[in-house]
């Protein structure tokens, strides 16, 4: 692979993704797109990159975003966010919505589902206290492949060791082969949908949760500041927004800020505040 077709292929991922490349990861590129180069029967990367730049195959594309993208995820992946809904964001959304009894929580960056799985498990545990309640998962993921595996629910032995009691292995799970498959009554909690984060998402309207874990750190400083942005305009007015532990709001937008009791936690600033818009009731469940 030459350096303009290096070049080439960093402009592509960046306006196809936002992935931006460094020079340094020139490696990845090599290793993570040998196969798909195998997958379309092409003698080498130049070859990938010459069927890229005619634009006549949108397969072609589609994989070669997707194989650079990091869908590296498990169940109650860093524990501390999960924690920290079940004893006091769910808390505070039951209070501050008696009234309507609606909750809506989206994970943006869902990859195979662990984590939207993992709230869902979160929210059946709290089910007496949601009776009555019209609950919505929405979990996106740029990767349609790892959305189809998400919506299947089935993962190895080896992914539900990873974060997963032991306890809610036997209460959630059945085995299938060599697998093993979360319940159909969770996997009905969870509207399953292919966006682009670069993409408008204001058609998905308002959450009261949004994680958006460990995604940012692939982009540059202009498109992290856009998209927090955008995440604000979906965020209802007390919402709250969960970030990765090395990702974070300051110096990008002013419309967040950090909460100063919980790290990776973000709401409004007092200057971005405004009233509520009602969300679109899509896909909701009743517990």
């Amino acid at each position: 692979m030459t350096e303009l077709e290096f070049e080439f292929l960093r402009s592509f991922l960046k306006q196809r993704s936002g992935l931006a490349l460094t020079p340094e990861k020139r490696y990845l590129v090599e290793s993570r797109l040998t196969p798909v180069c195998r997958r379309f029967g092409l003698a080498s990367l130049g070859d990938l990159i010459g069927a890229l730049k005619l634009a006549q195959n949108g397969t072609i594309e589609r994989a070669v975003v997707e194989a650079m993208t990091t869908n590296e995820t498990f169940f109650f992946r860093d524990r501390i966010p999960f924690d920290l809904f079940r004893d006091t964001l769910l808390p505070d959304v039951l209070a501050r919505n008696a009234s309507r009894r609606r909750l809506r929580i989206w994970c943006a960056a869902a990859s195979t589902g662990q984590e939207p799985y993992s709230l869902a498990m979160l929210l059946q545990e709290a089910a007496p206290r949601l009776a009555g309640w019209q609950v919505e998962i929405v979990a996106t993921d740029l990767s349609t492949e790892v959305i189809e595996k998400a919506k299947l629910g089935l993962y190895s032995h080896f992914e539900v060791q990873r974060g997963l009691p032991v306890q809610w292995l036997i209460k959630y799970f059945t085995q299938v082969g060599e697998q093993w498959q979360i319940a159909q009554s969770l996997r009905s909690m969870v509207d399953y949908r292919q966006l682009n984060l670069l993409h408008s998402f204001a058609s998905l309207g308002q959450f009261d949760v949004i994680y958006c874990r460990n995604v940012l750190i692939y982009f540059d400083a202009p498109t992290k500041s856009d998209v927090l942005a955008r995440l604000a305009a979906q965020l209802a007015p007390e919402g709250a927004l969960l970030l990765g532990a090395a990702e974070t709001v300051i110096g990008l937008t002013d419309r967040l800020s950090p909460n100063p009791k919980h790290r990776g936690l973000y709401g409004h600033s007092e200057a971005a505040a405004r009233p509520a818009e009602a969300p679109p009731l899509r896909m909701a469940a009743s517990l």
